[in-house]
């Protein structure tokens, strides 16, 4: 067996146990896991940007990025006052721009910001979320954090990307997206749709033993579609600069970036829809009490 693949199954299996591991076991571990995700992304994020002759604040980014993901985390949307000191914070970048002496102060800022919203973000805002768990007892409603609800989640993304690469090695003939992924296709992306979708029935019968049929299913669109353009965009970022990969921390995956490219674009749209669902249950919490 090729000495790479067999590096790339290690890694691979590694990644997978941890990940899944830090979801399932409670709410802790998977703080810790992603907000070390976010620390190592933002600083894969500005070695990137240095490569375009820029000069972000590395340590100042990825301080507030690390501020924003603990701030969601600890205090979830329930407080939301606590992120009006933060959004005095933001504004910190411009001030320290001052005292760099370095070239180009608008893209220096303007990169630095954009890694906090590029990476910290996304993971900042399924920190937000008390994942909205069902739970009636003695007539009450009851919201508690679930790692099952985010390993769904991946799930449906480790399926629309493992099948569309399948079905486009098969059936792929129509290009996609060629300027940026010459080997992405049509016949890969609508193939990669449907097992998605195959995927969240499983997911709803087997993972979380629900009814949430419905929501499964508008999750998986949004996985497929959002998923398969962070993808994209990822590659549209390192094929600007001319890297195959966003780092090496990860033997045969690359970087950080690399294997979360699709989490970062994907993440907001079903983070926020699980906000909303949450408040619509607290709201009918509400009227049955």
């Amino acid at each position: 067996m090729d000495k790479n693949l067999i590096q790339r199954l290690i890694t691979g299996t590694i990644f997978v146990v941890v990940l899944v591991g830090a979801m399932l076991w409670n709410e802790w571990s998977f703080g810790i896991l992603f907000l070390t995700v976010v620390v190592l992304g933002l600083w894969e994020f500005y070695g990137l940007v240095e490569k375009t002759g820029a000069a972000p604040q590395r340590i100042t980014g990825v301080f507030l990025g690390t501020v924003l993901f603990s701030c969601g985390f600890l205090f979830k949307t329930s407080s939301g006052l606590i992120f009006l000191p933060l959004l005095a914070l933001i504004f910190l970048p411009f001030f320290i721009e001052l005292f760099r002496k370095k070239e180009h102060p608008f893209a220096n800022i303007g990169y630095t910001l954009l890694g906090i919203l590029y990476v910290s973000l996304p993971f900042s805002l399924w920190a937000m979320v008390v994942v909205p768990d069902l739970d009636v007892a003695e007539g009450e409603f009851t919201l508690a954090f679930s790692g099952k609800t985010m390993l769904g989640y991946f799930i449906l993304l480790w399926t629309s990307d493992s099948m569309a690469y399948v079905c486009g090695r098969l059936l792929g003939k129509r290009k996609l997206f060629e300027r940026i992924s010459p080997k992405k296709t049509w016949e890969g992306f609508i193939g990669g749709m449907l097992f998605t979708f195959l995927a969240a029935w499983l997911v709803a019968k087997f993972l979380t033993h629900d009814d949430n049929l419905i929501f499964w299913m508008i999750v998986a669109l949004i996985v497929a579609i959002t998923g398969t353009l962070g993808d994209l965009v990822e590659s549209m970022f390192k094929r600007s600069i001319g890297v195959k990969d966003s780092g090496t921390i990860l033997p045969g995956h690359g970087g950080i970036l690399d294997r979360f490219d699709a989490v970062l674009l994907s993440s907001p749209f079903v983070a926020v829809m699980l906000i909303f669902v949450q408040y619509v249950l607290e709201a009918i919490g509400q009227v049955m009490n």
